[in-house]
């Protein structure tokens, strides 16, 4: 299991398996947000331990379409952990246990802020890959 949580604990969370896929956008939307490295789960696979009802859902203005889900309490970005997709994405930083995924993709590269530096091998797009 994977463990997770938002800043003050009132939300937590665990994954009965690891997510699918890790990836970092870079467009304003998500840097504002405070989730730019997000992780793919399985709805399936999220089970919440407490704080479900501390979770809120920005609902961003046309033509953006995907909502973000922050703690209440606290503030924590969560991503999309409210979805009912099969499949959605989470902040990678809302897990508290460690997990075997690495970055594998950059996109909105073309949005990344002049003072941050991609360090690493994972493939950059200008929009979705």
């Amino acid at each position: 299991m994977i463990q997770g949580s938002c800043c003050c604990g009132a939300v937590r969370f665990e994954l009965a398996s690891e997510p699918s896929m890790m990836g970092t956008c870079h467009c304003s939307r998500c840097r504002k947000a405070g989730a730019s490295t997000i992780v793919f789960v399985k709805k399936e696979d999220l089970n919440w331990l407490q704080g479900k009802e501390h979770v809120a859902l920005y609902r961003p203005a046309p033509p953006y379409k995907y909502g973000r889900c922050f703690c209440k309490v606290c503030g924590t970005s969560l991503g999309e952990i409210l979805s009912e997709d099969a499949s959605f994405p989470i902040a990678a930083n809302a897990l508290d246990t460690k997990f075997g995924l690495r970055n594998q993709f950059h996109e909105f590269v073309s949005e990344k802020p002049h003072w941050y530096d991609i360090c690493d091998d994972a493939p950059q797009s200008v929009g979705h890959p």
